[in-house]
């Protein structure tokens, strides 16, 4: 293979404004003592704005009540989307022999009820799974995909009669062996099966990237598209130790792009530089992984106030901000 063309030095959009009390969730808020909190979904439902979290935790306790697991997903509430009141046990953990761990949670309402994508390690691959609640008590686990599949995303509403989902395949061996995937979507008419799948958004196509892009936050609809975001991936050899780990070559940013409202497979508009990269001390210095932007959430305000939530170094969880027309606006200029 080629060999791969670094990216160099990258800025946040000066549309994006951080939230001054970022990190807005740190495992010191959790009571059952993860040691990593991150890649939140966020969404408001029933009058309230929740957030189920990723926890990554050395407990040995935990370990044992969730048979070696390394992972489950917490619940907090919020008045604000600021300030949140983490509940005192995690809220979904999918146990058996075959599953490694449930992670990366992302949260769409759909007809008044809440529905969860996820990610889960099995014993025989990565796969992406849906689930529905009412109340964040009991999930009714809708479908799960073959591997190798992951970081699905729901459309908040059913186009053409059919539900519409963003996804991330794992195309070792289409895609020459390397870690190169790319963005597809999928629709179904029951939420179970799904098909007329199509390639959406492909890594030679984002100047950012030299190695994978994947879904981001669910879309959110506007008068001019959905308005989409999606996580970019460059790696660089002479990064070295970054974070926690031996060796991290790999910075994660967030990109956007807008799709067409009637026809989501059409990108109306792509901005061609990154909306997010770790610019500041809690994305870029001190993480478990060092360089790492992961948005998992997005809501539009009345105001006009488009609130991304991200997971920052594989370690917090972030709040960042801008207008929505100024969104629109990078995809369409």
């Amino acid at each position: 293979m080629p060999a791969i063309g670094l990216i160099g030095e990258l800025t946040s959009s000066p549309i994006i404004v951080r939230h001054p009390k970022n990190p807005i969730l740190t495992s010191e808020q959790v009571p059952y003592n993860p040691a990593l909190v991150f890649n939140a979904g966020v969404t408001k439902f029933q009058g309230q704005y929740v957030m189920v979290f990723r926890n990554d935790y050395g407990n040995a306790k935990l370990q044992a009540l969730y048979s070696g697991n390394t992972t489950n997903l917490g619940l907090a509430y919020s008045k604000d989307g600021v300030h949140w009141e983490v509940r005192p046990e995690p809220c979904f953990n999918l146990g058996n022999e075959e599953i490694i761990r449930t992670y990366d949670p992302r949260l769409t309402v759909i007809d008044g009820r809440c529905y969860m994508c996820f990610a889960v390690d099995t014993l025989h691959g990565i796969r992406g799974g849906f689930a529905v609640t009412d109340d964040f008590e009991n999930f009714e686990v809708i479908s799960m995909s073959a591997p190798d599949n992951r970081n699905m995303v729901l459309f908040p509403e059913k186009i053409g009669g059919r539900y519409v989902r963003l996804e991330r395949p794992f195309t070792v061996y289409s895609r020459g062996g390397s870690e190169r995937f790319d963005i597809w979507i999928s629709d179904s008419s029951d939420m179970k099966y799904w098909g007329n799948s199509e390639l959406l958004l492909a890594v030679e196509q984002v100047p950012f990237a030299n190695a994978k892009l994947g879904p981001a936050a669910p879309p959110i609809k506007t008068s001019k598209g959905w308005l989409t975001t999606f996580h970019a991936v460059d790696i660089d050899p002479s990064r070295g130790k970054n974070g926690w780990e031996p060796t991290w070559k790999k910075r994660y940013t967030a990109g956007i792009m807008l799709l067409d409202l009637d026809n989501p497979q059409r990108i109306v508009g792509l901005y061609k530089e990154p909306l997010i990269t770790p610019d500041v001390s809690y994305e870029k210095d001190g993480g478990f992984r060092n360089h790492v932007i992961f948005p998992g959430g997005m809501i539009l305000e009345d105001t006009g106030e488009v609130k991304i939530y991200y997971g920052a170094g594989d370690t917090y969880e972030c709040l960042a901000s801008a207008h929505v027309d100024d969104l629109i606006s990078l995809c369409l200029k």
